[in-house]
């Protein structure tokens, strides 16, 4: 029961690797962890980006966390490379003979869960991080990919669902029973973001922003799935009224350059700030009035989170593991994924009634407290108990 091996392709500033570093750095006072990930080439990180990753890697090796890099476990679809991948994780798992494979993210919960069946690991985990069966890829690559997750399912002890929405779909799309299916939310470091002291005025200055005027801001990647174009496209009309106001981007993507030149062509440029990856999201976090998540599909959101905890109001589709975390009216607004009219309304509401985004900031940091890392431990080293538990009752 010692040793537990995880395996993730892509360690880079994203939410499941971030997830997955945290669940490592908790449980290595309790086990014997290895973490095994991909070069995260396809990330594209900044020489910054690599060396925040790097950090995080060394504080786990720091607290005993055994990390080993495997340059063929890749997150695109790559035939040569898949077969080596798999071939690795297996010699590996021979060798380290772990009580428990965990796996993250799809490409590395196919290849690694294969490993671990070809290697006669005892006790198999995989959480997807996320609403994988739609949204994702084009109709005949959903189907595909969803034959794949029923056959996977059938050698996983337990699958972790990061919402209960993700669960549903596990058991609507008949990937596999209910009682293989357990709920643990992605934990997030709460304190970091409800105790963040920060100038403001100041803050603003130093990304480039007016020290006067309210922000909408939002966190994550800029693909596609996660709507960015629908929050510019929304704020035009929100800039028809409130000309003052500032969009602020965090995060990278493919996106970022279509983005770019569409702020440039709309003649908006100035009022939109692109800021990449951060390491001080909890003091940016401080510097923005409205938080928006505009995606067409969410496992969970943990930059909802993030915002509930530093007590901002939320805009957000009403789509997806957003359900378990926004209440309409209660924390935030919903909208329907995609409906560029609705998300402007949305945001123009809070913009003009301080008093409302007070109320749903407050009511958001109480409820922020259900979602932090202690709790997420807690919850998945009680599942790994009840896996071991089980299995020398049998």
């Amino acid at each position: 029961m010692n040793k537990i091996v995880h395996i993730i392709t892509r360690l880079d500033r994203g939410g499941s690797a971030q997830n997955t570093l945290l669940t490592c750095l908790a449980l290595s006072e309790r086990y014997e962890i290895i973490l095994v990930h991909g070069l995260s080439l396809e990330s594209q990180m900044t020489d910054w980006e690599e060396q925040s990753v790097d950090s995080g890697i060394k504080e786990a090796e720091k607290r005993g966390v055994k990390v080993i890099g495997i340059p063929s476990l890749v997150r695109s679809i790559d035939p040569g490379q898949d077969v080596r991948a798999l071939f690795s994780l297996r010699r590996l798992m021979i060798k380290e003979k772990p009580a428990i494979v965990h796996t993250h993210t799809s490409k590395a919960g196919i290849l690694g869960r294969w490993a671990a069946k070809m290697a006669g690991v005892p006790m198999i985990v995989h959480t997807p991080h996320g609403h994988v069966f739609y949204g994702h890829f084009g109709p005949l690559g959903s189907r595909f990919f969803l034959l794949v997750e029923r056959l996977m399912a059938s050698i996983t002890d337990r699958i972790i669902a990061l919402t209960e929405a993700e669960k549903r779909d596990y058991i609507g799309f008949s990937v596999s029973n209910p009682d293989r299916i357990v709920t643990i939310h992605s934990g997030v470091e709460i304190d970091r973001y409800t105790k963040a002291e920060v100038k403001i005025e100041d803050k603003k200055r130093s990304v480039g922003l007016k020290p006067k005027g309210l922000v909408v801001g939002t966190v994550g990647w800029l693909l596609p799935i996660k709507g960015p174009m629908h929050l510019l496209n929304a704020m035009a009309d929100v800039w028809q009224s409130h000309p003052e106001i500032r969009l602020v981007f965090v995060g990278k993507g493919e996106l970022e350059e279509e983005l770019r030149a569409e702020a440039f062509r709309m003649e908006v440029s100035e009022r939109v700030t692109f800021l990449g990856w951060r390491d001080d999201i909890p003091e940016i976090m401080q510097i923005l009035d409205i938080f928006v998540l505009p995606s067409l599909n969410e496992g969970m959101g943990r930059a909802l989170v993030e915002a509930m905890a530093a007590g901002k109001p939320i805009v957000a589709s009403r789509v997806g593991g957003i359900l378990d975390l926004v209440k309409h009216g209660q924390n935030g607004l919903l909208v329907e994924p995609g409906d560029v009219s609705a998300l402007s309304l949305a945001i123009r509401k809070l913009l003009v009634d301080k008093k409302l985004r007070d109320e749903m900031g407050k009511r958001g940091r109480i409820m922020a407290q259900n979602y932090s890392v202690e709790k997420m431990v807690r919850k998945i080293d009680a599942l790994y108990s009840s896996l071991y538990q089980a299995r020398i009752s049998a």
